[in-house]
C-alpha cells in the first residue's frame, strides 16, 4: 500500500483519523479517503540529514565545600588541597543552517566550557568544530566545521512569526545520547518567558519561546523544531520535567527569527552587540494598574530612567507605560526587552507610551550597552525591629549610617522577612529598601506607617532590590 506525504498528517492526525476509527472500527482508522497511510517519513528523509549530534569535552570548575566559606570552620582546614578543574563531557544537538560555510546552530549551554567539539552527522561522518560565537542571553551558539569537500545538508531558517498554536511540528535531536530521534506534536503556546533555562534568575535573558508537546529530552538541546512543510521554525532549548527528570510534555524552542538574528551578529562580530535604551521595566498587572492609575493592564512599566541614557535623551520618564514598539503590541516587559535587545546600535525605535492616561509616541535612538560593573556587596547590620500590620512578617528599620545604601537611597530597610508570611507573599525580601507607597516617597519607618495608614488598598510599594527598582502590590 502506498504512503502519502507529510502534509496528509494535518488532517489525519486531527479529527479525521479519530472519527474514522470511531465510525468504522480500528481496522480503518489509520487510512485517509484514498486508502493511503499518513506518514512523516518523506519529511524526515528531507530534514534529518541537516540535524547533527554535538559532543563536547571541556572542564568544569570544582565545587567548593560551603563550610570553607565560614571563618569558624575554615581554621580547621589550613592544609586544604588546591581544587583542580574537573573534566566533563556532554552530548547535545545542532542544525546545519549553511552547508557551504559549514555553519551549525546549537545552544550556548551545550558548548559552554568546551575545549573540544565533535559534530556527527546522521550518516556517522565526524567533523571537528570551532565556536564562531555564543550568546548566553538567548542561549544560541554558532559553530563552524570544514567539510573538506564533503557534501553537507542544510536546513535554513523559516519564519517563526507565521506559526500558530495548534500547528503540527517535529522535534529532531539526540535525546539521552541515543542517536538521532524524531518526535511529533503541536505548538502548545507562543511567547513563553520566565522559563529560567540557566537554572537561576537571569535578568539579562531574552526569552520568547515556542512551547511544544513534541517530546524533548536531555540531549535534544540545540536540535531542530520543524514545521510540516520542512521549515526550521525553532531551536530546541529547554524542558520542564518531573522530579525524576525527563519529558512531561512541555518543551521549549527558541524562535527561528530570534535565532537567525543572533546568528547574523555572531557571524559579523563574534558576539551579540545589544542595543540599549537605559530603562528598567517591569510587567503591568491589574492590581498595580489600579493602584497607580495607569489606565492599562498590560505593557512595560518604566520604573527607572538612567541618567545620560538614550531613553532620557528621548524624553522617556519613570511611570511611563510602553504599550507598543514599532507598531507591535507590548503585552509584557519581556516583549519590549526582546525587541530592544536584538536591535542594532544607532537604530531608531518608535515607542508608544501611556503617560498620565495620555497616549503618545516617542522616537528613541538605540544606544550601546556599557560594561556591567560588579555588583556591590554588603551585609546589613542588626537594626532595631519594627513591624506594620499591612506588612506582617517583615522586620523594618531606618537605613543605618553604616549600611552600604545609606546616603544613596532614601527609604526603609527590610532587615528580615518570615517565609510564608503576608509580607513574603507580597514579594518583600531581606535587604529590600521601600522607597515609596503609591508613589508617595518614604524615608523612615514612621513615614512608611503613615503612608500605609492614609492610603487605600491595594498598595503599590516601590522597592530597591540589588540596586534595581520594582513595584510590589499589597492587597
Amino acid at each position: 500500500m502506498k504512503r502519502n506525504t507529510a502534509s496528509i498528517v494535518v488532517g489525519a492526525l486531527a479529527a479525521g483519523a479519530l472519527i474514522a476509527w470511531l465510525d468504522f472500527g480500528a481496522a480503518a482508522w489509520p487510512f485517509d479517503d484514498e486508502g493511503e497511510i499518513p506518514t512523516l517519513a518523506p519529511l524526515l528523509a528531507e530534514v534529518t540529514p541537516a540535524v547533527v549530534n554535538v559532543a563536547v569535552v571541556g572542564t568544569a570548575e570544582p565545587s567548593r565545600n560551603p563550610l570553607l566559606e565560614d571563618p569558624f570552620f575554615r581554621r580547621f582546614f589550613e592544609d586544604e588541597p588546591e581544587l583542580q578543574p574537573q573534566p566533563q563531557q556532554s552530548i547535545g544537538s545542532g542544525v546545519i543552517v549553511d552547508a557551504d560555510q559549514g555553519l551549525i546552530v546549537t545552544n550556548h549551554h551545550v558548548i559552554r566550557g568546551a575545549e573540544t567539539i565533535v559534530v556527527t552527522t546522521n550518516d556517522r561522518r565526524q567533523f571537528n568544530a570551532e565556536v564562531v560565537g555564543s550568546d548566553e542571553g538567548t542561549d544560541v551558539a554558532l559553530l563552524r566545521v570544514d567539510p573538506h569537500g564533503q557534501e553537507l545538508s542544510e536546513l535554513p531558517f523559516g519564519d517563526s512569526d507565521e506559526i500558530q498554536v495548534g500547528d503540527y511540528v517535529v522535534a529532531i535531536g539526540n535525546p539521552f545520547g541515543l542517536g538521532q530521534t524524531a518526535t511529533a506534536g503541536i505548538v502548545s503556546a507562543l511567547g513563553r518567558s520566565g522559563v529560567n533555562i540557566a537554572g537561576g534568575v537571569n535578568v539579562e535573558s531574552y526569552e520568547d519561546f515556542i512551547q511544544t508537546d513534541a517530546s524533548i529530552n536531555p540531549g535534544n538541546s540545540g536540535g531542530a523544531l520543524v514545521s510540516l512543510d520542512g521549515r526550521l521554525i525553532g531551536v530546541n532549548t529547554a524542558i520542564l520535567s518531573s522530579a525524576l527528570g525527563g519529558n512531561i510534555g512541555i518543551g521549549f524552542a527558541i524562535p527561528s527569527n530570534m535565532a537567525s538574528e543572533v546568528v547574523e551578529q555572531l557571524l559579523e562580530f563574534g558576539e551579540v552587540r545589544r542595543g540599549r535604551l537605559g530603562i528598567i521595566i517591569q510587567d503591568v498587572f491589574p492590581g498595580l494598574s489600579q493602584a497607580l492609575g495607569l489606565g492599562t493592564d498590560q505593557g512595560a512599566l518604566v520604573t527607572q530612567v538612567e541618567p545620560g541614557s538614550a531613553a532620557e535623551a528621548a524624553g522617556i520618564m519613570a511611570g511611563d507605560v510602553v504599550i507598543e514598539v514599532n507598531g507591535e503590541a507590548v503585552v509584557t516587559s519581556s516583549d519590549l526587552r526582546n525587541e530592544i535587545g536584538l536591535m542594532r546600535v544607532g537604530e531608531t525605535v518608535a515607542l508608544t507610551i501611556l503617560r498620565d492616561g495620555q497616549r503618545r509616541t516617542i522616537n528613541a535612538m538605540i544606544g550601546e550597552v556599557p560594561p556591567q560593573p560588579g555588583a556591590r556587596q554588603g551585609s546589613p547590620h542588626q537594626p532595631e525591629r519594627e513591624s506594620l500590620a499591612a506588612l506582617q512578617g517583615a522586620d523594618l528599620s531606618n537605613i543605618p549610617p553604616n549600611h552600604p545604601q545609606y546616603g544613596s537611597v532614601r527609604g526603609v530597610l527590610v532587615t528580615g522577612v518570615q517565609p510564608g508570611s503576608p509580607a513574603w507573599r507580597h514579594g518583600l525580601r531581606t535587604n529590600d529598601v521601600i522607597t515609596s507607597v503609591n508613589r508617595a516617597p518614604v524615608g523612615s519607618v514612621e513615614e512608611l506607617a503613615a503612608a500605609i495608614q492614609e492610603a487605600e488598598l491595594p498598595l503599590a510599594l516601590e522597592v530597591r532590590r540589588d540596586g534595581r527598582p520594582l513595584f510590589l502590590l499589597v492587597q
